[in-house]
Protein backbone atom coordinates (compact mmCIF):
# COMPACT_ATOMS: atom_id res chain seq x y z
CA UNK A 1 0.00 0.00 0.00
CA UNK A 2 1.64 3.30 -1.17
CA UNK A 3 1.62 5.99 2.08
CA UNK A 4 1.70 9.83 1.65
CA UNK A 5 5.78 9.85 2.55
CA UNK A 6 6.38 7.23 -0.44
CA UNK A 7 4.30 9.17 -2.82
CA UNK A 8 6.27 12.29 -1.80
CA UNK A 9 9.20 11.56 -4.04
CA UNK A 10 7.26 12.56 -6.83
CA UNK A 11 7.76 16.54 -7.91
CA UNK A 12 3.98 17.69 -6.63
CA UNK A 13 3.21 18.40 -10.08
CA UNK A 14 3.86 14.93 -10.98
CA UNK A 15 1.27 13.98 -7.89
CA UNK A 16 -0.98 16.31 -9.08
CA UNK A 17 -1.48 15.22 -12.91
CA UNK A 18 -1.68 11.67 -12.05
CA UNK A 19 -4.36 11.97 -9.31
CA UNK A 20 -6.10 14.28 -11.21
CA UNK A 21 -6.57 11.73 -14.33
CA UNK A 22 -7.64 8.98 -11.43
CA UNK A 23 -10.46 11.41 -10.64
CA UNK A 24 -11.16 12.27 -13.96
CA UNK A 25 -11.66 8.63 -14.93
CA UNK A 26 -13.77 8.01 -11.43
CA UNK A 27 -15.73 11.31 -12.65
CA UNK A 28 -16.61 10.02 -16.12
CA UNK A 29 -18.52 6.54 -14.41
CA UNK A 30 -22.11 7.62 -14.95
CA UNK A 31 -24.10 5.02 -12.44
CA UNK A 32 -23.00 3.90 -8.83
CA UNK A 33 -20.62 1.39 -9.04
CA UNK A 34 -20.12 0.09 -5.67
CA UNK A 35 -22.01 -3.40 -5.22
CA UNK A 36 -25.90 -1.98 -4.14
CA UNK A 37 -25.16 -3.73 -0.36
CA UNK A 38 -22.89 -0.76 0.14
CA UNK A 39 -25.78 1.74 0.23
CA UNK A 40 -27.56 -0.76 2.83
CA UNK A 41 -24.72 -0.97 4.42
CA UNK A 42 -23.64 2.99 4.85
CA UNK A 43 -27.39 3.56 4.97
CA UNK A 44 -27.99 1.29 8.41
CA UNK A 45 -26.10 4.29 10.36
CA UNK A 46 -28.84 7.03 8.81
CA UNK A 47 -31.40 3.69 9.96
CA UNK A 48 -29.95 4.25 13.73
CA UNK A 49 -29.48 7.96 13.80
CA UNK A 50 -33.55 8.26 12.74
CA UNK A 51 -34.42 5.66 14.90
CA UNK A 52 -33.03 7.59 17.63
CA UNK A 53 -34.49 10.74 16.98
CA UNK A 54 -37.86 9.66 16.23
CA UNK A 55 -37.50 7.29 19.17
CA UNK A 56 -37.21 9.88 22.03
CA UNK A 57 -40.51 11.44 19.84
CA UNK A 58 -42.58 8.42 20.96
CA UNK A 59 -40.69 7.51 24.30
CA UNK A 60 -40.48 10.48 25.92
CA UNK A 61 -43.68 11.03 27.77
CA UNK A 62 -42.94 7.69 29.79
CA UNK A 63 -39.48 8.29 30.16
CA UNK A 64 -40.27 11.42 32.00
CA UNK A 65 -43.29 9.97 33.83
CA UNK A 66 -40.97 6.95 35.06
CA UNK A 67 -37.45 8.77 36.04
CA UNK A 68 -38.43 12.76 36.50
CA UNK A 69 -40.43 13.51 40.00
CA UNK A 70 -43.60 15.51 38.67
CA UNK A 71 -43.89 14.90 35.36
CA UNK A 72 -46.93 14.21 33.37
CA UNK A 73 -47.83 13.10 30.39
CA UNK A 74 -49.40 17.10 29.98
CA UNK A 75 -45.98 19.08 31.27
CA UNK A 76 -43.31 16.94 29.44
CA UNK A 77 -43.32 18.72 27.04
CA UNK A 78 -41.43 21.06 29.56
CA UNK A 79 -38.79 18.52 30.15
CA UNK A 80 -38.17 17.51 26.58
CA UNK A 81 -36.28 20.79 25.99
CA UNK A 82 -33.15 20.20 27.84
CA UNK A 83 -32.34 16.26 26.55
CA UNK A 84 -32.96 17.56 23.12
CA UNK A 85 -31.02 20.33 23.22
CA UNK A 86 -27.91 18.72 24.78
CA UNK A 87 -28.38 15.60 22.12
CA UNK A 88 -27.86 18.73 19.77
CA UNK A 89 -25.10 20.33 21.60
CA UNK A 90 -23.71 16.68 21.32
CA UNK A 91 -23.86 16.40 17.53
CA UNK A 92 -21.98 19.87 17.32
CA UNK A 93 -19.18 18.69 19.14
CA UNK A 94 -19.06 15.51 17.31
CA UNK A 95 -19.20 17.05 14.33
CA UNK A 96 -17.04 19.56 14.74
CA UNK A 97 -14.39 17.93 16.55
CA UNK A 98 -14.45 14.28 15.44
CA UNK A 99 -15.40 14.89 11.57
CA UNK A 100 -12.09 16.62 10.27
CA UNK A 101 -10.37 13.31 11.44
CA UNK A 102 -12.04 11.58 8.48
CA UNK A 103 -10.36 14.24 5.94
CA UNK A 104 -7.24 13.53 7.99
CA UNK A 105 -7.38 9.34 8.65
CA UNK A 106 -9.93 8.75 6.18
CA UNK A 107 -13.44 8.42 5.58
CA UNK A 108 -14.32 4.88 6.70
CA UNK A 109 -12.16 3.71 9.94
CA UNK A 110 -14.01 7.34 11.15
CA UNK A 111 -17.68 6.23 10.18
CA UNK A 112 -17.02 3.01 12.08
CA UNK A 113 -15.28 5.01 14.95
CA UNK A 114 -18.78 7.15 15.19
CA UNK A 115 -20.80 4.26 14.89
CA UNK A 116 -19.53 3.00 18.16
CA UNK A 117 -19.51 6.31 19.71
CA UNK A 118 -23.59 6.31 19.00
CA UNK A 119 -24.52 2.51 19.77
CA UNK A 120 -22.28 2.72 23.90
CA UNK A 121 -24.53 6.28 24.26
CA UNK A 122 -27.48 4.10 23.13
CA UNK A 123 -26.10 1.70 25.41
CA UNK A 124 -26.08 4.16 28.37
CA UNK A 125 -29.60 5.90 27.99
CA UNK A 126 -31.49 2.61 28.08
CA UNK A 127 -29.29 2.05 32.09
CA UNK A 128 -30.18 5.81 32.85
CA UNK A 129 -31.82 5.44 36.33
CA UNK A 130 -32.40 9.23 35.99
CA UNK A 131 -32.78 12.68 34.48
CA UNK A 132 -29.13 13.76 34.53
CA UNK A 133 -27.44 10.62 33.61
CA UNK A 134 -30.50 10.01 30.75
CA UNK A 135 -29.45 13.62 29.69
CA UNK A 136 -25.71 12.92 29.58
CA UNK A 137 -26.44 9.63 27.28
CA UNK A 138 -28.58 11.56 24.97
CA UNK A 139 -25.04 13.95 25.02
CA UNK A 140 -22.71 10.96 23.71
CA UNK A 141 -25.32 9.85 21.50
CA UNK A 142 -25.39 13.47 19.75
CA UNK A 143 -21.77 13.41 19.30
CA UNK A 144 -21.33 10.13 17.68
CA UNK A 145 -24.72 10.89 15.47
CA UNK A 146 -23.26 14.30 14.69
CA UNK A 147 -20.26 13.28 13.22
CA UNK A 148 -21.48 10.02 11.51
CA UNK A 149 -24.07 12.43 9.61
CA UNK A 150 -21.32 15.07 8.14
CA UNK A 151 -18.61 11.48 7.34
CA UNK A 152 -21.48 9.59 5.56
CA UNK A 153 -22.51 12.41 3.39
CA UNK A 154 -19.15 13.25 2.67
CA UNK A 155 -18.14 9.68 1.64
CA UNK A 156 -21.55 9.12 -0.67
CA UNK A 157 -20.91 12.99 -2.18
CA UNK A 158 -17.62 11.30 -2.89
CA UNK A 159 -18.17 8.07 -4.79
CA UNK A 160 -21.65 8.79 -6.71
CA UNK A 161 -21.93 9.86 -9.96
CA UNK A 162 -21.10 13.47 -10.91
CA UNK A 163 -25.42 13.58 -12.46
CA UNK A 164 -26.23 11.36 -8.90
CA UNK A 165 -24.86 13.01 -5.90
CA UNK A 166 -28.48 14.49 -4.40
CA UNK A 167 -30.01 10.94 -6.09
CA UNK A 168 -27.91 8.82 -3.94
CA UNK A 169 -28.06 10.81 -0.71
CA UNK A 170 -31.85 10.52 -1.02
CA UNK A 171 -31.50 6.56 -1.45
CA UNK A 172 -29.52 6.47 1.78
CA UNK A 173 -31.53 8.68 3.32
CA UNK A 174 -35.00 6.34 2.52
CA UNK A 175 -32.80 4.09 5.64
CA UNK A 176 -33.67 6.69 7.50
CA UNK A 177 -37.28 6.81 6.72
CA UNK A 178 -37.18 3.15 7.92
CA UNK A 179 -35.93 3.51 11.10
CA UNK A 180 -37.72 6.33 11.92
CA UNK A 181 -40.71 4.33 10.97
CA UNK A 182 -39.62 1.59 13.10
CA UNK A 183 -38.90 4.20 16.01
CA UNK A 184 -42.57 5.59 16.02
CA UNK A 185 -44.27 2.09 15.54
CA UNK A 186 -42.01 -0.05 17.93
CA UNK A 187 -42.25 3.37 20.53
CA UNK A 188 -45.75 3.43 20.48
CA UNK A 189 -46.40 0.06 20.88
CA UNK A 190 -43.56 -0.60 23.89
CA UNK A 191 -44.60 2.92 25.53
CA UNK A 192 -47.99 3.46 25.29
CA UNK A 193 -50.96 1.02 26.68
CA UNK A 194 -53.33 -0.69 24.55
CA UNK A 195 -56.92 1.04 23.87
CA UNK A 196 -58.77 0.48 20.61
CA UNK A 197 -57.96 2.61 17.53
CA UNK A 198 -58.03 5.27 16.78
CA UNK A 199 -57.35 6.12 20.57
CA UNK A 200 -54.29 3.98 20.33
CA UNK A 201 -53.32 0.58 19.38
CA UNK A 202 -55.05 -2.17 20.07
CA UNK A 203 -51.44 -4.10 20.82
CA UNK A 204 -49.67 -1.89 22.70
CA UNK A 205 -48.22 -3.48 25.29
CA UNK A 206 -47.10 -0.70 28.18
CA UNK A 207 -49.17 -1.30 31.59
CA UNK A 208 -49.26 -2.65 34.53
CA UNK A 209 -47.26 -5.27 33.92
CA UNK A 210 -45.45 -3.39 31.07
CA UNK A 211 -44.59 0.00 33.18
CA UNK A 212 -41.46 1.71 32.25
CA UNK A 213 -39.97 -0.86 30.90
CA UNK A 214 -40.33 -0.23 26.84
CA UNK A 215 -38.36 3.02 26.49
CA UNK A 216 -35.29 0.83 27.97
CA UNK A 217 -35.95 -1.48 25.20
CA UNK A 218 -36.14 1.32 22.69
CA UNK A 219 -32.56 2.47 23.57
CA UNK A 220 -31.23 -1.50 23.75
CA UNK A 221 -32.59 -2.11 20.32
CA UNK A 222 -30.53 1.01 19.38
CA UNK A 223 -27.48 -0.18 20.68
CA UNK A 224 -27.98 -3.70 18.79
CA UNK A 225 -28.53 -1.57 15.43
CA UNK A 226 -25.03 0.35 15.98
CA UNK A 227 -23.14 -3.28 16.74
CA UNK A 228 -24.40 -4.01 13.63
CA UNK A 229 -23.74 -1.15 11.26
CA UNK A 230 -20.11 -1.61 12.99
CA UNK A 231 -19.58 -4.84 11.53
CA UNK A 232 -20.75 -3.95 8.26
CA UNK A 233 -18.84 -0.96 7.80
CA UNK A 234 -15.52 -2.61 7.72
CA UNK A 235 -16.56 -3.95 4.27
CA UNK A 236 -16.87 -0.54 2.63
CA UNK A 237 -13.72 0.66 0.69
CA UNK A 238 -12.04 4.16 1.11
CA UNK A 239 -13.33 7.05 -1.18
CA UNK A 240 -10.66 7.46 -3.98
CA UNK A 241 -10.86 11.28 -3.65
CA UNK A 242 -9.34 10.66 -0.25
CA UNK A 243 -6.28 8.63 -0.90
CA UNK A 244 -5.24 10.91 -4.10
CA UNK A 245 -5.25 13.69 -1.45
CA UNK A 246 -2.88 11.68 0.90
CA UNK A 247 -0.85 10.74 -2.27
CA UNK A 248 -2.00 6.99 -2.13
CA UNK A 249 -2.35 6.70 -5.93
CA UNK A 250 -2.04 2.89 -6.33
CA UNK A 251 -4.61 2.24 -3.63
CA UNK A 252 -7.14 4.98 -5.29
CA UNK A 253 -6.14 3.43 -9.01
CA UNK A 254 -6.97 0.12 -7.61
CA UNK A 255 -10.63 1.21 -6.41
CA UNK A 256 -11.71 3.25 -9.61
CA UNK A 257 -10.34 0.57 -11.78
CA UNK A 258 -12.68 -1.99 -9.87
CA UNK A 259 -15.83 1.20 -10.29
CA UNK A 260 -15.07 1.11 -13.80
CA UNK A 261 -14.97 -2.58 -14.17
CA UNK A 262 -18.63 -2.92 -12.80
CA UNK A 263 -20.17 -0.06 -14.20
CA UNK A 264 -18.83 -1.76 -17.66
CA UNK A 265 -20.31 -5.25 -16.48
CA UNK A 266 -23.69 -3.50 -15.65
CA UNK A 267 -24.00 -0.35 -18.81
CA UNK A 268 -21.45 -1.71 -21.55
CA UNK A 269 -18.53 0.90 -22.39
CA UNK A 270 -17.84 3.66 -20.19
CA UNK A 271 -18.28 8.06 -21.62
CA UNK A 272 -14.52 9.16 -22.50
CA UNK A 273 -12.38 10.53 -19.59
CA UNK A 274 -13.05 14.37 -19.18
CA UNK A 275 -10.14 17.00 -19.29
CA UNK A 276 -7.99 16.90 -16.08
CA UNK A 277 -9.25 19.37 -13.46
CA UNK A 278 -6.32 20.69 -11.94
CA UNK A 279 -5.78 19.62 -7.83
CA UNK A 280 -4.06 21.55 -5.48
CA UNK A 281 -1.88 20.02 -3.56
CA UNK A 282 -1.10 21.02 0.21
CA UNK A 283 1.75 19.51 2.55
CA UNK A 284 -0.82 18.58 5.65
CA UNK A 285 -4.21 18.64 6.00
CA UNK A 286 -5.95 22.31 6.61
CA UNK A 287 -9.32 21.57 7.90
CA UNK A 288 -11.14 24.33 9.16
CA UNK A 289 -8.12 26.99 8.48
CA UNK A 290 -8.72 26.03 4.93
CA UNK A 291 -12.55 27.52 5.09
CA UNK A 292 -11.86 30.41 7.96
CA UNK A 293 -9.07 31.71 5.47
CA UNK A 294 -10.36 31.04 1.90
CA UNK A 295 -12.78 33.75 1.43
CA UNK A 296 -14.93 31.62 -1.20
CA UNK A 297 -15.51 28.86 1.56
CA UNK A 298 -16.34 31.68 4.23
CA UNK A 299 -18.49 33.17 2.45
CA UNK A 300 -20.22 29.82 1.72
CA UNK A 301 -20.31 28.47 5.11
CA UNK A 302 -21.32 31.66 6.49
CA UNK A 303 -24.42 31.19 4.21
CA UNK A 304 -24.97 27.81 4.82
CA UNK A 305 -24.80 27.97 8.49
CA UNK A 306 -27.56 29.83 8.59
CA UNK A 307 -29.98 27.86 6.31
CA UNK A 308 -28.96 24.69 8.38
CA UNK A 309 -29.85 26.44 11.80
CA UNK A 310 -33.08 27.61 10.56
CA UNK A 311 -33.93 24.01 8.68
CA UNK A 312 -32.79 22.11 12.05
CA UNK A 313 -35.32 24.21 14.01
CA UNK A 314 -38.52 22.81 11.84
CA UNK A 315 -36.53 19.59 11.27
CA UNK A 316 -36.28 18.55 15.21
CA UNK A 317 -39.15 20.35 17.06
CA UNK A 318 -41.14 18.26 13.96
CA UNK A 319 -38.84 14.87 14.99
CA UNK A 320 -38.01 15.08 18.36
CA UNK A 321 -41.55 17.13 19.50
CA UNK A 322 -44.46 16.63 17.28
CA UNK A 323 -45.86 13.83 19.92
CA UNK A 324 -45.60 16.17 23.26
CA UNK A 325 -47.01 19.34 20.96
CA UNK A 326 -50.18 17.60 19.75
CA UNK A 327 -50.29 16.21 23.78
CA UNK A 328 -49.94 20.03 24.78
CA UNK A 329 -52.72 20.86 21.85
CA UNK A 330 -55.04 18.79 23.62
CA UNK A 331 -54.34 15.04 21.87
CA UNK A 332 -54.41 12.06 24.29
CA UNK A 333 -50.87 10.93 24.19
CA UNK A 334 -51.46 7.56 22.63
CA UNK A 335 -53.44 9.14 19.84
CA UNK A 336 -50.82 12.24 19.38
CA UNK A 337 -48.10 9.09 18.88
CA UNK A 338 -50.35 7.49 16.86
CA UNK A 339 -50.65 10.48 14.53
CA UNK A 340 -46.38 10.90 14.51
CA UNK A 341 -46.33 6.80 13.72
CA UNK A 342 -48.78 7.64 10.06
CA UNK A 343 -46.95 10.82 9.96
CA UNK A 344 -43.54 9.76 9.44
CA UNK A 345 -44.61 7.35 6.45
CA UNK A 346 -44.29 10.91 5.03
CA UNK A 347 -40.59 10.49 5.37
CA UNK A 348 -40.69 7.26 3.40
CA UNK A 349 -42.48 9.38 0.39
CA UNK A 350 -40.69 12.63 0.39
CA UNK A 351 -37.26 10.50 0.43
CA UNK A 352 -38.19 8.43 -2.47
CA UNK A 353 -39.35 11.56 -4.18
CA UNK A 354 -36.47 13.14 -3.63
CA UNK A 355 -34.13 10.19 -5.03
CA UNK A 356 -36.23 9.67 -8.07
CA UNK A 357 -36.85 14.26 -8.66
CA UNK A 358 -34.02 15.53 -7.05
CA UNK A 359 -31.85 15.72 -9.60
CA UNK A 360 -34.75 17.37 -12.23
CA UNK A 361 -33.67 20.40 -10.21
CA UNK A 362 -30.96 22.97 -9.01
CA UNK A 363 -30.27 21.98 -4.98
CA UNK A 364 -31.62 25.29 -3.57
CA UNK A 365 -34.80 25.32 -5.66
CA UNK A 366 -36.29 22.45 -3.22
CA UNK A 367 -36.43 24.06 0.03
CA UNK A 368 -39.38 26.73 -0.99
CA UNK A 369 -40.95 23.60 -1.90
CA UNK A 370 -40.14 21.99 1.29
CA UNK A 371 -41.56 25.16 3.57
CA UNK A 372 -44.79 25.51 1.26
CA UNK A 373 -45.42 21.24 2.02
CA UNK A 374 -44.64 21.97 6.00
CA UNK A 375 -46.73 25.30 6.08
CA UNK A 376 -49.92 22.81 4.45
CA UNK A 377 -49.37 20.33 6.59
CA UNK A 378 -49.63 22.37 9.75
CA UNK A 379 -52.75 24.44 8.46
CA UNK A 380 -54.15 21.60 7.79
CA UNK A 381 -53.39 19.98 11.25
CA UNK A 382 -55.33 23.36 12.56
CA UNK A 383 -58.10 23.43 10.45
CA UNK A 384 -59.27 20.14 10.76
CA UNK A 385 -59.89 20.06 15.21
CA UNK A 386 -58.69 18.83 17.78
CA UNK A 387 -59.12 14.89 17.95
CA UNK A 388 -59.58 14.69 14.26
CA UNK A 389 -57.34 12.21 13.66
CA UNK A 390 -57.53 11.51 9.98
CA UNK A 391 -57.03 14.98 9.29
CA UNK A 392 -54.52 15.26 11.67
CA UNK A 393 -52.49 12.00 10.20
CA UNK A 394 -52.67 13.60 6.65
CA UNK A 395 -51.49 16.72 7.61
CA UNK A 396 -48.80 15.17 9.73
CA UNK A 397 -47.58 13.02 6.33
CA UNK A 398 -47.86 16.31 4.28
CA UNK A 399 -45.37 17.68 7.33
CA UNK A 400 -42.86 14.95 6.92
CA UNK A 401 -42.97 14.78 2.80
CA UNK A 402 -42.04 18.34 3.21
CA UNK A 403 -39.28 17.92 5.76
CA UNK A 404 -37.64 14.69 3.90
CA UNK A 405 -37.80 15.98 -0.01
CA UNK A 406 -35.15 18.85 1.04
CA UNK A 407 -32.97 17.17 3.65
CA UNK A 408 -30.87 14.61 1.65
CA UNK A 409 -30.82 17.11 -1.07
CA UNK A 410 -29.36 19.65 1.11
CA UNK A 411 -26.82 17.42 2.55
CA UNK A 412 -25.71 16.96 -1.22
CA UNK A 413 -25.15 20.54 -1.47
CA UNK A 414 -23.47 21.34 1.44
CA UNK A 415 -20.84 18.47 1.14
CA UNK A 416 -20.58 19.70 -2.52
CA UNK A 417 -19.81 23.51 -1.42
CA UNK A 418 -16.17 22.22 0.15
CA UNK A 419 -13.09 20.61 -1.43
CA UNK A 420 -12.06 16.81 -0.48
CA UNK A 421 -9.42 18.30 1.62
CA UNK A 422 -11.57 19.89 4.00
CA UNK A 423 -14.95 18.37 2.64
CA UNK A 424 -15.61 16.52 6.40
CA UNK A 425 -14.88 19.45 8.08
CA UNK A 426 -17.11 22.13 5.88
CA UNK A 427 -19.87 19.82 6.61
CA UNK A 428 -19.31 19.69 10.23
CA UNK A 429 -19.18 23.12 10.14
CA UNK A 430 -22.69 24.12 9.13
CA UNK A 431 -25.05 21.30 8.92
CA UNK A 432 -23.19 20.57 12.55
CA UNK A 433 -23.12 23.92 14.08
CA UNK A 434 -27.02 24.38 12.66
CA UNK A 435 -28.08 21.71 15.07
CA UNK A 436 -28.28 24.24 17.88
CA UNK A 437 -31.21 25.41 16.15
CA UNK A 438 -32.70 22.33 17.02
CA UNK A 439 -32.06 21.98 20.30
CA UNK A 440 -33.05 26.02 21.31
CA UNK A 441 -36.39 25.70 18.83
CA UNK A 442 -37.88 22.46 20.74
CA UNK A 443 -37.10 24.48 24.10
CA UNK A 444 -38.90 27.56 22.45
CA UNK A 445 -42.22 25.49 21.22
CA UNK A 446 -41.85 23.79 24.84
CA UNK A 447 -42.26 27.05 26.40
CA UNK A 448 -44.69 29.34 24.45
CA UNK A 449 -46.79 26.71 22.31
CA UNK A 450 -49.82 27.24 25.30
CA UNK A 451 -49.47 30.93 24.43
CA UNK A 452 -49.46 31.02 20.91
CA UNK A 453 -51.84 27.92 20.16
CA UNK A 454 -52.33 25.19 17.37
CA UNK A 455 -51.70 28.20 14.48
CA UNK A 456 -48.82 29.85 15.59
CA UNK A 457 -47.35 26.77 16.66
CA UNK A 458 -47.63 25.52 13.20
CA UNK A 459 -46.81 28.78 11.48
CA UNK A 460 -43.53 29.18 13.40
CA UNK A 461 -42.46 25.79 12.67
CA UNK A 462 -42.94 26.53 8.98
CA UNK A 463 -41.87 30.30 8.63
CA UNK A 464 -37.86 29.18 9.84
CA UNK A 465 -38.04 27.02 6.12
CA UNK A 466 -39.78 30.18 4.49
CA UNK A 467 -36.38 32.37 5.84
CA UNK A 468 -34.19 29.81 5.17
CA UNK A 469 -35.59 29.74 1.41
CA UNK A 470 -34.95 33.16 0.91
CA UNK A 471 -31.43 32.63 2.04
CA UNK A 472 -30.70 29.79 0.00
CA UNK A 473 -31.57 31.62 -3.46
CA UNK A 474 -28.06 33.35 -2.67
CA UNK A 475 -26.53 29.90 -2.62
CA UNK A 476 -24.00 28.13 -5.03
CA UNK A 477 -25.56 25.92 -8.05
CA UNK A 478 -23.66 22.45 -7.99
CA UNK A 479 -26.16 20.21 -9.93
CA UNK A 480 -24.66 17.71 -12.43
CA UNK A 481 -20.97 19.82 -12.00
CA UNK A 482 -18.12 17.76 -11.10
CA UNK A 483 -16.81 18.35 -7.36
CA UNK A 484 -13.71 19.57 -8.42
CA UNK A 485 -15.15 22.33 -10.73
CA UNK A 486 -17.17 23.45 -7.72
CA UNK A 487 -15.11 23.67 -4.83
CA UNK A 488 -11.46 23.75 -6.46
Amino acid sequence: MASRTESSSFPSSEMSLEGAHIIARQDRIPAWSFPYLFIAIIGIGFLFTFFDIFDINVSFIQTCTQIVPGCTPVNAASYLGLPVLLNLVGYVIGALFISPFADRFGRRDILVVTLVITGLGSLYNALAGDYTNFILARTITGIGIGADLAIVNTYISEVAPVGGRGKYNALIFIMSGIGALIAVWLGLTLTTPAAPFPFGLPFAVAGPHFEGAGWRIMYGIGALLAVVGVLLRFELPESPRWLVTEGRFADANRIVSKMEASATSRGGALPPVPTDLPLPTTPERVGYMEILRNPLYLRRSILLFFIWLLCHATLYSNAAGFTVILAALGYAPPVAGLIVAIGVFGFLIGAYIAYAFGEKMERKYWLPVAAVLTLIGGLIIVLGGRNNLPVAALGAIIIFIGTDIFVPIAYAWSTENYPTRARAAGFALVEGGGHIGGGLAVILIGSIISSIGPLGSFLLLGGYLVVASVLAMFGTSTRNKRLDEVAP
